[in-house]
């Protein structure tokens, strides 16, 4: 255990050294009350490359590897799991079985709509369960959203209402610099006609990656909903836009707009709201936010709620973050979601985790002079 680890130092896995990988690397490694002993890679050419030096260029003497059963060898209490691409969450249930039924806690950014294990795949619950059985270990997902912004927070707000009526949560954000074309085009719809049609727009599928935002709001708030709806609409740009996936065409989508929404009593009382553009003019007439990324969260009630929020970073590059802007900050603070959780779900019961039976999982050694 490095010198500057407390006694009971938590000791973390952190699985893969993308985006989020990466922050989660350099942070665990800086923590008092964390240990990091081991890091996973997919990819054969950085297996025995210091972990640091893959995660921000500053070595940590710590070996890269892929080989889990040595990673597990090493009897973690934790493994940070951020593994990306197309796979995902699907991809990710064999290795939290593995994982969890070694007896080794997890939390992840991976699986989103784990958020909330009561609206999680009924199918992939019950192998987690098991493992988690088994193992006597836990897992938590989160993120900045979804896991916290237009969840978690409008709960945490709710301890300040009298009545509260209506819960309205947005995302407002410019993904012109998101460059993966299957999400992009085949998942979302951008740069094509109004014809095409995507993934999202197939009946169920907002629901299903929404619902469990939903419910968790509804489930903190004691209320029961009768169904939830869904909605999905487009903009199309009047004029060429340059993306990170390529020329977006006059006369093609350049805006989407989507919602989730619960039902209560008869009412839309409960909304998922995600704005995405490629370019801020176009779909001007929906709301727009003061960055490239910004979220709202509007409680209606006794009293009403109008909160933006902007995660920003001074110096992304300082951070060991090549996106600009304020998608930096959310990288950044996705990160943090579940690294600061580590302690908090090491010591929990075991099972399937979410925020509402959790205290919220302030870091104890943030806090800088």
């Amino acid at each position: 255990m490095a010198e500057n680890k407390t006694a009971d130092a938590k000791r973390v896995v952190v699985w893969s050294t993308g985006g989020i990988g990466s922050l989660s690397i350099v942070a665990a490694n800086e923590r008092p009350d964390l240990d990091l002993v081991g890091v996973w890679v997919h990819s054969e050419a950085k297996v025995g490359q210091d972990a640091g030096e893959l995660a921000n260029g500053v070595p940590i003497g710590i070996e890269a590897t892929d080989d889990v059963d040595a990673l597990l060898a090493l009897e973690p209490d934790c493994v940070i799991y951020a593994a990306s691409g197309p796979d995902r969450d699907a991809g990710a249930i064999a290795d939290y079985e593995r994982i969890l039924a070694a007896g080794i806690n997890v939390v992840t950014t991976t699986s989103t709509t784990l958020i909330n294990p009561l609206a999680y795949v009924p199918a992939h619950r019950e192998r987690l369960e098991a493992a988690a059985g088994a193992g006597a270990s836990s897992i938590y997902a989160s993120g900045i959203e979804p896991g916290f912004l237009c969840d978690q927070l409008p709960v945490i707000l709710s301890s300040a209402s009298r009545s509260i009526s209506k819960v309205h949560c947005f995302e407002i954000a410019l993904y012109d610099d998101y460059g993966v074309r299957e999400i992009m085009i085949d998942a979302l719809g951008f740069g094509q006609p109004l014809t095409f049609e995507p993934w999202i727009q197939l009946p169920g599928a907002i629901v299903g990656e929404f619902e469990g935002q939903v419910r968790f709001i509804a489930d903190g708030l004691g209320v029961e909903l009768s169904e939830i709806r869904e909605t999905y609409d487009r903009r199309t740009t009047t004029e060429p836009i340059e993306t990170a996936f390529g020329t977006v065409e006059p006369g093609t989508c350049g805006a989407i707009r989507f919602q989730a929404i619960g039902v209560v009593n008869g009412r839309e009382a409960i909304i998922i709201d995600h704005i995405t553009r490629l370019a801020r003019h176009v779909g001007d007439d929906w709301p727009l936010g003061e960055a490239d990324l910004t979220y709202r969260i509007m409680l209606e009630g006794k009293p009403n709620f109008d909160v933006w929020v902007t995660p920003t970073l001074d110096d992304p590059a300082e951070a060991g973050i090549a996106t600009m802007g304020s998608g930096a900050g959310a990288m950044l603070a996705t990160a943090m979601r579940v690294v600061n959780a580590v302690p908090y779900v090491v010591d929990a019961e075991p099972g399937l985790l979410r925020s509402l039976e959790m205290p919220i999982t302030v870091p104890r050694y943030a806090f800088t002079s």
